[in-house]
């Protein structure tokens, strides 16, 4: 290896060169870059509180103090005794360019201050020393902090180098414009902090809603297959045992039979390869059977015996459902109920169940929270899994707060209408499938 590229890979080089293309990248590439100074954020946490006629003007702040502080500069210049025109007027050019191009408007600084150094014979006038000062600042706010780093030691520079090595003379616009430079660079750093803990609590939201929408989805298959697989497994039973309940079944028939049973337990190994995909490892099948809207009574005392007072209302023609249906609104009952203990605690809730022609409708709606006990913090994911039930059943879904301040869970879900459907044996009696105007109500109190 060579002299010169042990130079060129030793870390001090590299960081030389990393400076060197810094300084490049912001003071020198960029000089006549337009770039407008954009109003304020009429969303912001002050401005938003403002007036609507207050808000458009006030938007404009930030334009009207860098013209100001011109406007500054130029009374500086014209308090000299000679050429008191050009001193004014020419510090202060710079510092109206800070509006639409900071860059350049930093050079155009450094060139005013030689231009008002020949004129009045002192390189820091007052009308150059607050151009300066003002020109950095707005530039450091414009730019990133290492913009601003670059200008105060350029600046240094400049100063020592025109004032023959005497540091004294520009010490005073050193120190000032390092302390303003230090404040705008912290400002700067802590917005973009904010700004990046913005993002990432957004991203992490949306990330914790794909999955809470994924495992939801994965629990739904899981106890769709085990409403699947056990019909196929009735098919594929039956199938084999019809051509004997039959005498003499002609071959046809067998082997239609046969074909039967064959789709079934290949349909039947289909679908556990399927879940097997989405199944956690530690996944183990429940032992009973998968829960229905003839289970609810149940649900319901064990949510009363927490001391959550609860009512049901059943209208319509009770008949059972497919199971995928039944599964799917015991869930989303047993969901909202939670989320009233949670959300609403000491509130009562009530469970309407409306059986008609076209399928199931559901609502579930909790009063407001009343008692000593705090209501629980949520992030909407039992709300997320009912929806992604009510989309897989093509159904409809409304939520949201109602006028006493309780919360309202609405829901749909379309079911094809079936020859002859058969009557369920409620709390109530049985409810025939003709009778449409049946009414079944059911209260409990809590423990």
């Amino acid at each position: 290896m060579t002299e010169t590229q042990t130079k060129t890979s030793s870390p001090e080089f590299r960081a030389a060169a990393g400076a060197i293309d810094g300084l490049r990248n912001d003071l020198l590439r960029q000089v006549s870059a337009y770039r407008p100074l954009p109003p304020l954020n009429p969303d912001g946490r002050v401005v938003r509180r403002l007036p609507e006629g207050m808000r458009r003007r006030v938007v404009w702040t930030p334009h009207a103090l860098v013209l100001f502080a011109a406007f500054v500069v130029m009374m500086a210049g014209f308090a000299e005794w000679d050429y008191r025109f050009l001193m004014g007027v020419v510090p202060a050019i710079p510092v109206a360019m800070t509006l639409v191009r900071p860059v350049a408007a930093f050079w155009a600084s450094m060139l005013a201050t030689v231009f008002c150094g020949v004129l009045g014979g002192d390189l820091w006038n007052p009308s150059s020393f607050i151009a300066q000062v003002v020109v950095m600042v707005v530039v450091a706010a414009r730019t990133r902090p290492r913009t601003a780093a670059w200008m105060w030691l350029l600046t240094l520079l400049f100063g020592v180098l025109v004032e023959a090595g005497d540091p004294s003379i520009t010490a005073p616009l050193a120190t000032l414009s390092a302390f303003a430079l230090l404040v705008v660079a912290v400002v700067q750093i802590r917005r973009d902090a904010e700004r990046e803990v913005t993002v990432q609590r957004t991203v992490t939201a949306v990330e914790r809603d794909r999955r809470t929408l994924l495992e939801e989805r994965t629990t739904i298959a899981r106890e769709l297959h085990d409403v699947v697989a056990h019909h196929m497994s009735v098919v594929a039973i039956q199938a084999e045992a019809a051509p004997y309940r039959v005498e003499n079944p002609p071959p046809e028939l067998e082997q239609a039979f046969v074909t039967i049973r064959e789709n079934a337990v290949a349909a039947l190994t289909e679908l556990r390869r399927v879940l097997g995909v989405v199944r956690a490892e530690d996944y183990e099948a429940p032992d009973a059977p998968q829960p229905t809207l003839a289970a609810l009574d149940g649900l319901l005392d064990n949510v009363r015996e927490t001391g959550l007072e609860t009512e049901k209302v059943i209208t319509g023609a009770v008949r059972e459902l497919p199971q995928g249906v039944e599964l799917s609104a015991y869930r989303i009952v047993q969901e909202a109920l939670s989320n009233s203990l949670r959300h609403a605690p000491g509130a009562s809730a009530r469970v309407e169940l409306g059986y008609v022609l076209g399928g199931l409708g559901l609502r579930v709606v909790n009063g407001p929270p009343r008692g000593l006990v705090k209501p629980s913090p949520g992030a909407g994911h039992g709300i997320t899994g009912m929806r992604e039930r009510v989309a897989m059943l093509n159904g409809e879904m409304t939520a949201g707060t109602t006028g006493d301040g309780g919360y309202e869970i609405a829901v749909f879900l379309p079911v094809p209408l079936s020859d002859g459907p058969e009557p369920r044996e409620t709390a109530g009696g049985t409810a025939d499938a003709g009778d449409a105007d049946t009414v079944v109500v059911e209260r409990g109190g809590g423990a």
